[in-house]
């Protein structure tokens, strides 16, 4: 036991000497990640629907729920919010320090209700400091590293959380960045006697060499995670574990008018990430052993080779590995096609597939069709606002259909059905 606490602290405690021997070099002016910007900035997406099913006025969403993410155009169920702040509170020099909170609402179906607000960002930065070489420093809550593929609303690596870190530091050819984050933060407690029962408690460390140039236009991004079990092996949540999880990410830009990201990840025990969300690089569940594995491959390319036309493409594949559950598979494949008729109205479309494969049992497999005429502030696959309507259709097998029930927000309505429309109004905007 002493030997292992001894080793707890080691770990914990030896990057920070590393981020310190390594900030040396030239300062270096495009970060790998954008820091919050100085204003009031935030994202909504909402809107209401319906379906033909005739069994449940909630609009019906198409997925196969699990480890899986569901094409998003015209198949969200729910409501999302978040909104805030950031505000230069001191200058020093060339020390810029930055303020910046944020809150957030969700809601499962169209009515945020009386939904409470959250906090998801509550932190401060000092950018441009000089014995880091122009790296920063922070302290906080905040959103950390998290690219996703727009189209599943996937974020592949996710590193939010509570914690510290240091930034963007010039390192060799790239730029490195370690973070601390405590996770699961809470001990549950006997409400008689107020006796601490068990804890789901981790650190977690992040590691990131990034913005590293490896080819004319491309550059790679290489992260890695080590999460710590904490509490004891004997309370209420048994066994705690260890995990880890390692990311390789290629980003070619000036691909048609756009760009493509290359990604290749596996995970161990906690560090096959949340559950439901496919999000590596947070802690899992601690009491998940290294028999659980996650390994995940893909490309999501997004281009403009017109001024009037856009799309983005994704094709994906992602196996997980449990002694209790055996094997699963997920392949999917997907296209988002943007055509511009005027500077403000665009049809969008979105056709993509999921298979399913599980040690045991049938191949589930869904596709989802979705056409949507949009009014929006520009032409391109990016441009925000989007006021869309639309109509979206779903078939899937016999062996999918509990799945789809099961995963949609308003309930089993499709009963023993193994297609269904589902039709509404949504607004997205990011500012």
């Amino acid at each position: 036991m002493l030997h292992r606490t001894m080793m707890k602290a080691a770990l914990k405690a030896l990057p920070a000497a590393i981020v310190l021997a390594i900030a040396s070099g030239s300062a270096m002016a495009d970060p790998m990640y954008p820091s919050d910007s100085e204003g009031f900035h935030g994202y909504l997406r909402a809107g209401a629907g319906s379906n033909t099913s005739g069994d449940g006025g909630s609009q019906g969403c198409f997925g196969l729920g699990g480890n899986t993410m569901k094409y998003r155009l015209g198949n969200e169920c729910d409501a999302y919010a978040e909104f805030g702040y950031t505000k230069s509170v001191a200058k020093v020099g060339d020390v810029n320090y930055l303020a910046t909170v944020w809150v957030n609402a969700y809601a499962p179906n169209s009515d945020f209700g009386d939904n409470k607000l959250g906090i998801v960002k509550a932190y401060v930065e000092a950018q441009g400091l000089d014995f880091l070489n122009g790296g920063t420093a922070w302290i906080g809550k905040r959103f950390y590293y998290r690219p996703d593929i727009h189209m599943l609303d996937l974020q592949y690596i996710n590193m939010n959380g509570t914690g510290a870190g240091l930034d963007r530091i010039p390192m060799g050819p790239g730029k490195f960045s370690y973070a601390f984050f405590k996770d699961n933060d809470i001990n549950s407690r006997d409400p008689v006697t107020g006796a601490i029962l068990g804890t789901k408690s981790a650190v977690r460390q992040n590691f990131i060499w990034g913005d590293i140039p490896v080819n004319a236009n491309g550059t790679l991004d290489l992260a890695a995670t080590y999460i710590i079990g904490e509490g004891k092996d004997t309370d209420i949540y048994g066994p705690k574990h260890n995990g880890w999880q390692v990311s390789a990410f290629h980003r070619q830009g000036k691909v048609f008018g756009g760009g493509n990201t290359f990604g290749v990840q596996y995970g161990v025990g906690p560090g096959i990430g949340k559950d439901g969300g496919g999000q590596m690089g947070a802690a899992g569940d601690t009491a998940y052993g290294s028999d659980r594995k996650r390994t995940r491959v893909f490309n999501d390319m997004a281009i403009q080779p017109m001024e009037n036309f856009g799309m983005e493409f994704v094709a994906l594949w992602q196996k997980d590995e449990s002694n209790a559950t055996g094997s699963s598979t997920w392949t999917s494949i997907g296209a988002r096609p943007v055509y511009a008729f005027t500077n403000n109205f665009k049809l969008v479309g979105e056709i993509g597939t999921d298979r399913v494969t599980q040690s045991g049992g049938p191949a589930k497999r869904l596709t989802k069709l979705t056409i949507a005429p949009t009014i929006s502030a520009g032409p391109g696959l990016w441009s925000r606002p989007e006021l869309r309507a639309f109509v979206t259709y779903g078939k899937w097998n016999d062996a999918a259909t509990a799945s789809v029930n099961a995963s949609n927000n308003g309930g089993p309505i499709y009963n023993n059905n193994t297609s269904g429309t589902s039709y509404g109004f949504q607004v997205e905007t990011w500012f």
